[in-house]
């Protein structure tokens, strides 16, 4: 009966964090993302590399995003004066918005041997070093695991990689230390050729 009842709770506590990630409006979403729109884009693929396209991505993974960087969690000279003045349902609106928009296809301009090397690394880690694959987490062809892991495929490169150094030297910690300590084990050439294979996965 315990048991029953430990369970009937779970999937409630589930269902309920569910629904309140699925309560955003994303009509009013679109009218609040206005400021967002500059760097994300109007639909939220960015066209500036530097900054991520929230297209397509988990609304329950931008929500916890948003209130990390409201909370100081995450820190970014932009994001967290733009998350200071959002409520909860602010970023849920937003959040909804966004992840009803299409994302767009990305290709690679890499190398073969990069990309190759990136795709291995992705699918099958590095034993020897110590790296996981990344889609343990992020799924076989990045579509993420929401609302903890978030959407990857067709990122880009660039803040792919930006977001790899901040986990690997420490200037990013709102992960509960899984990427840090996945990062912190990659070369260079491995954060890059990874970031490439990324943005070529759709």
């Amino acid at each position: 009966m315990h048991k029953r009842v430990a369970l009937f709770l779970g999937l409630f506590v589930v269902g309920s964090l569910t629904l309140a990630h699925a309560a955003g409006n994303a009509a009013a979403g679109k009218v609040k993302s206005v400021a967002c729109q500059a760097c994300h884009g109007t639909d939220g693929n960015s066209v500036n590399p530097a900054y991520p396209k929230l297209a397509g991505q988990s609304a329950g993974y931008l929500v916890k995003e948003l209130t990390d960087f409201k909370d100081g969690k995450r820190t970014n000279p932009i994001m967290s004066g733009m998350a200071a003045s959002l409520s909860t349902q602010d970023m849920e609106d937003i959040a909804s918005y966004f992840s009803s928009q299409t994302p767009a296809a990305a290709a690679t301009k890499a190398d073969p041997d990069t990309i190759k090397l990136g795709a291995r690394l992705y699918r099958g880690g590095n034993r020897k070093f110590g790296i996981s694959a990344c889609m343990s987490c992020h799924g076989p062809a990045g579509d993420g695991i929401p609302p903890r892991f978030p959407r990857l495929a067709g990122q880009h490169a660039t803040y792919v990689e930006t977001q790899l150094l901040a986990f690997k030297n420490g200037q990013r910690k709102n992960d509960d230390h899984i990427m840090q300590s996945i990062a912190f084990r990659m070369s260079l050439a491995q954060i890059d050729a990874v970031a490439q294979y990324i943005q070529g996965l759709h």
